[in-house]
Formats: structure tokens, sequence, C-alpha cells
């Protein structure tokens, strides 16, 4: 039975995770991670997050204690909060799955160099749509790219911080790459004013609103038609049984960086 840590049980996808945890029938909650001071640490988990269940966790405030007896550590919550936990999961030598989005160039190199000893699974999002998504882009673009006006237009809920998302970025990694460009050089992030559309830009539009869950569209723009791939996400549950099936992953695995696409098998 794995044993999982999840941190911030009150944040959207922490509570969840913690529900698809409590569900499975091959890992169990040895606790949930929150700031110091909160009322509800030392509660379980489970009633601590509102999900009104009994899950025999506790809610920790303190991460030495709550990492030592975990197999796996869960974490989506915000950057400065991560970059604490990828410190005390090289420290105890845990796996850790990341899902907080909004990091630096520079503290994303840090990921890259805790999983020169620890495994370490990044996803910007661990939808396995999603993720099936990314591959068509890559055969669209390899196909069609070069001849398209390739827009992005994302959605999530007024709540996120980071914009453009981090699985809408990836997402332009992965037309840049295929078109043999620089994604820094070709993406554009809003328009206004007058004039033409340059060749070789990526656009993107954000739209933050309500409780809108996750949507993603990419473009292909042509004379005379149009190619649509879009992905809508009704709400969270399926990034938090997508973290759970990357903690499963995870476990057995040797010091390395590790996606969502390694889990399944794309």
């Amino acid at each position: 039975m794995q044993k999982i840590l999840v941190v911030a049980p009150r944040g959207k996808m922490g509570r969840l995770i913690i529900q698809i945890v409590h569900e499975r029938q091959d890992m169990v909650l040895c606790g949930s991670l929150a700031p110091k001071g909160r009322d509800y640490i030392g509660q379980d988990s489970g009633m601590a997050a509102g999900l009104g269940i009994m899950t025999g966790a506790p809610v920790y405030d303190d991460i030495d204690a709550a990492i030592m007896n975990c197999d796996v550590v869960i974490d989506f919550s915000i950057t400065e909060v991560s970059q604490n936990i990828l410190k005390k999961a090289l420290e105890h030598k845990k796996p850790l799955v990341c899902g907080t989005t909004g990091f630096t160039e520079e503290e994303m190199k840090e990921f890259k160099t805790a999983s020169e000893k620890i495994p370490v699974l990044y996803a910007a999002n661990t939808s396995s749509a999603v993720n099936c998504m990314n591959k068509l882009l890559e055969m669209a673009t390899k196909i069609i790219g070069p001849s398209s006006d390739i827009e992005i237009i994302e959605m999530h809920d007024r709540n996120k911080l980071d914009a453009p998302s981090g699985t809408s970025k990836e997402m332009g990694h992965i037309i840049a790459e295929n078109l043999n460009l620089e994604f820094e050089e070709v993406a554009k992030f809003g328009r206004s004013g007058k004039g033409k559309r340059p060749d070789k830009e990526i656009g993107y539009h954000c739209v933050r609103s309500g409780d809108i869950s996750s949507s993603h569209t990419v473009i292909f723009g042509m004379m005379g038609e149009r190619l649509e791939i879009t992905h809508h996400a009704y709400n969270w549950t399926c990034f938090a049984r997508g973290a759970c099936d990357c903690a499963k992953f995870l476990q057995d695995q040797k010091p390395g960086m590790y996606s969502t696409k390694d889990v399944i098998n794309l």
C-alpha cells in the first residue's frame, strides 16, 4: 500500500487528491501538510479538507514530521511553498509529484538538479486527455504548422495566479520545437494596436472568469480553412486522478525527471 502525503489539503487540487487517494485500493493517505498556525492543524485531513470523510491521516504543519513516513509527496500549491517542498523531498530522499505552475526558468532548473538524486515528476497538467492533445499538436504542427497562423486560447477560473497557464506554455513549447523555432522569440502574449499579424508567431490569449476549470484551444489558421484542437475539463477531478496515477508510477522509478507522458506511455 503506497503512502501518500498531500500538500495544501484545502486547496482546490489538494482536497480532491485526498478524496481520490481515500477511494483507491492501492494507496493510503498518511497525512497532509498545511501552513503553520492554521486552526485545523492536527485534525483529520478528510475533515479539514471539507470532504466529510475520516481518513485516519492528520494535518501537519511540520514538514519534516509529515514527510518521514510517506512514500511519495504530491504537491499542487504555490511556487513559494513548492520550492520548500522540493528541498525537503530532496533532503529526505522522497519521490515528488509537483503540479504547481508559475515557476521561472531558474526555479525549474532546481527541479532538474534535484532529479539527479530523487525521482521527480513535474506536470503542468496531469490529465491523460491533455497529454493526448499534446501528441496531436505535435502531429498537426509537423504537417500543417509551417503554413498556419497558430493561436492559443486558454481559460481558467478567476483565482488562478499565473497567466498564461503552464499547460498552454507547454503546448507552445511543443509547437515551437516542431517548427524549429525558439519559443521565447515567437510567443506573443496578447495583441493590441494596428498592424498585420507577423508570420512565425504563436499568439496567446488568456481568459480568467468565474469557476472555469480549464479550457485550452489551439487554432491552426490557414487560407480557406482552420483546424482547432480543444480540451475542456468540466471540473478538476481528472487532474486529481491523474496526479494519483503519477504518484503510483513514480514510487518504483530511479532518480530522474519524469512527466505525465511517461505515465501513459506516450
